[in-house]
């Protein structure tokens, strides 16, 4: 049973979820502030009860989404579903900038954040267990460790980031069209508008700069191609 910590300051719709995704088989313990939020993922990583997601809320008390966010590279590498306000776009766009992997708008249906949790659980687990041989590169990726080194130097990227990565390498010097990589590695259909994949390739983008002045292309129209 997949376990996930949920941090809504709004206990009657934490209650609600927690109760829907159990009923689907989700273990899901919740907190109300950012702060517990923190507590809890610092207290998870010392023992074996460690959590496989966070959702968490952008508004909260004490210390926001957004924070957390900040604060999680030193305290754990679990995958992030952000709850944002309808319409808040540039909290969306900062939360992926921050390293969340995806988002889902509030007043959320329960079964579409069930959809995103199975997506990002499944693609997690899936990239842990895959072995497949990736073509000779100054960039090598471990993807039982989920490392990822550049000329022998390790560089810190989060799960969606690496993902993107084996997905590149995997098809080094072709372009990736957006759909695809948007179907592989985000686990769903690309929408009109929605700039999660741009982000998260963006973001990516700055981390591979010092090797490579121009470590991934845009090709106008068409997707993307790892130069690296």
């Amino acid at each position: 049973m997949p376990n996930i910590l949920l941090g809504d300051d709004d206990e009657e719709l934490t209650q609600l979820l927690q109760e829907y995704l159990h009923n689907h088989g989700i273990q899901c313990g919740c907190v109300h502030d950012g702060e517990a939020v923190i507590q809890k993922l610092k207290a998870a990583s010392n023992n074996t009860s460690a959590y496989d997601l966070l959702v968490l809320d952008i508004m909260m008390p004490k210390i926001n989404g957004l924070s957390v966010l900040r604060h999680l590279p030193n305290i754990s590498d679990i995958p992030v579903i952000m709850l944002t306000a309808k319409g808040e776009e540039i909290d969306r766009i900062i939360g992926l900038e921050l390293g969340a992997d995806d988002y889902i708008t509030k007043p959320c249906n329960p079964r579409e954040l069930l959809a995103r949790i199975n997506a990002v659980i499944k693609r997690t687990n899936a990239a842990a267990s895959e072995h497949t041989p990736l073509p000779e590169s100054r960039l090598h990726l471990d993807q039982n460790r989920r490392l990822c080194q550049i000329d022998g130097v390790e560089l810190q990227v989060t799960g969606t980031e690496f993902d993107l990565l084996v997905a590149l390498l995997k098809q080094k010097g072709e372009v990736v069209s957006k759909a695809w990589l948007s179907e592989h590695v985000l686990q769903r259909k690309l929408q009109p508008f929605d700039r999660s994949l741009d982000v998260h390739v963006s973001r990516l983008r700055k981390k591979l700069q010092p090797f490579h002045d121009e470590p991934i292309k845009a090709i106008r129209g068409k997707g993307y191609q790892l130069v690296l």
